[in-house]
């Protein structure tokens, strides 16, 4: 009896564990959040951290070919649209995360240019995270 009891208890304690750990989705999309965080925070060198060294990008600005950058080329980037458009800020529509190693996101980016022209850009970004890491940020929107 007192080996059933122990078993039982043992058994409630490991289920308890296992069902209060989050997903890897779950992580993944945790992940996300704070990185749309950190880009409205214009922390770009926190918001480089949470790639992979020599992550992969495609972008339209890429003409939609596979690119690596360094962090240090990510934060010179980001930068530079910063100074482009000061307040520049996305808007998370909808988050998507897909199995253990990708989350897509459409959100809208908005910003106000040195000129006080305003612009409101639909995008959406398929990222691939391994270990933690963003390894690929694909990110699609109109360039015309």
């Amino acid at each position: 009896m007192k080996q059933i009891l122990v078993l039982l208890v043992f058994s409630l304690f490991f289920t308890a564990c296992q069902s209060s750990s989050p997903t890897m989705e779950e992580r993944n999309k945790a992940l996300i959040d704070k990185y749309f965080t950190l880009f409205n925070q214009h922390d770009w060198k926190a918001l480089s951290e949470m790639y992979a060294d020599s992550a992969e990008f495609k972008d339209p600005t890429s003409e939609m070919k596979v690119i690596k950058k360094t962090k240090a080329q990510f934060v010179q980037e980001y930068s530079g649209l910063e100074q482009q458009f000061p307040d520049v800020h996305d808007q998370v529509e909808n988050v998507y995360p897909s199995g253990d190693k990708h989350v897509a996101v459409e959100f809208v980016s908005t910003g106000t240019g040195a000129d006080q022209k305003k612009f409101e850009l639909p995008i959406a970004v398929i990222f691939r995270i391994e270990n933690g890491k963003i390894v690929q940020d694909f990110t699609y929107y109109d360039n015309f």
